[in-house]
């Protein structure tokens, strides 16, 4: 069943996401997609700052998804298949870096925070922030931006209109929740791990306590990065990846 999206643009909020979690709780039908031109207080993963730059496209999608708990966090991969699938349209290098980024050639170009809120005997609300760097700022990138970043129109050599990539990233997102419903997981978690820019690669994963290093073997169900570390099986829920130099 296809979404009908609304999309809704304004030039300034504390956050989309959290504009489209007030909408949630006021009662707002899924499909909603918030779009800022600036936030105030954007946040991403880890509680980093989310900047919202000149030229940058940041929006937030309202889903009510038919699923059980445990299975939302397939929603975060099946955005990131998408989102993707969107963005290879303009470089085909782009690629997902676990869990939440996109990256062409080491330098982010994107990234996804998912909101969720759940309340008993209703279906539960599922929030998606996006943020992509369509072209570079005139003034230059943030100097705390601590990684290296790329934008749409640099890696692909040419004008972007943000509109006409929103767009395409709905329908790509409408067509992937269409294939989770109907086909479940695998389908999707097979075109993340094509799309994984470290698949079959070694990593070091920081957990926030220490490193571990390992060669990354596959995605669960519930969106853990699988790793062989020293012959066993290792399971990461939550960190940040990097690609080991061969």
């Amino acid at each position: 069943m296809l979404i009908h999206f609304n999309i809704q643009h304004f030039d300034s909020l504390d956050s989309s996401n959290k504009e489209a979690l007030r909408q949630a709780e006021a009662g707002a039908n899924e499909g909603e997609v918030i779009v800022a031109k600036r936030q105030t207080a954007g946040k991403g993963r880890l509680g980093r700052t989310w900047h919202t730059l000149e030229h940058a496209l940041a929006f937030s999608v309202l889903l009510r998804p038919k699923l059980k708990i445990e299975q939302l966090s397939q929603l975060s991969l099946l955005t990131a298949v998408a989102l993707q699938e969107t963005l290879a349209m303009y470089n085909p290098h782009i690629g997902i870096k676990w869990p939440n980024d996109l990256l062409v050639q080491g330098q982010k170009i994107s990234g996804i925070l998912t909101e969720m809120r759940c309340t008993k005997g209703a279906p539960p609300t599922v929030v998606l922030g996006i943020g992509i760097n369509i072209s570079k700022p005139k003034q230059g990138w943030p100097e705390d931006i601590n990684q290296p970043v790329t934008d749409l129109e640099s890696v692909s050599n040419h004008k972007v209109d943000s509109n006409k990539v929103l767009n395409t990233f709905l329908q790509s997102l409408n067509r992937w929740l269409d294939i989770l419903y109907d086909q479940g997981f695998a389908p999707v978690r097979n075109a993340w791990w094509r799309a994984h820019v470290a698949s079959q690669a070694m990593v070091r994963v920081y957990d926030g306590q220490g490193y571990i290093e390992g060669l990354a073997i596959g995605l669960a169900e519930d969106g853990a990065l699988r790793l062989l570390v020293n012959g066993a099986e290792q399971r990461i829920i939550a960190g940040d990846v990097t690609v080991m130099e061969s």
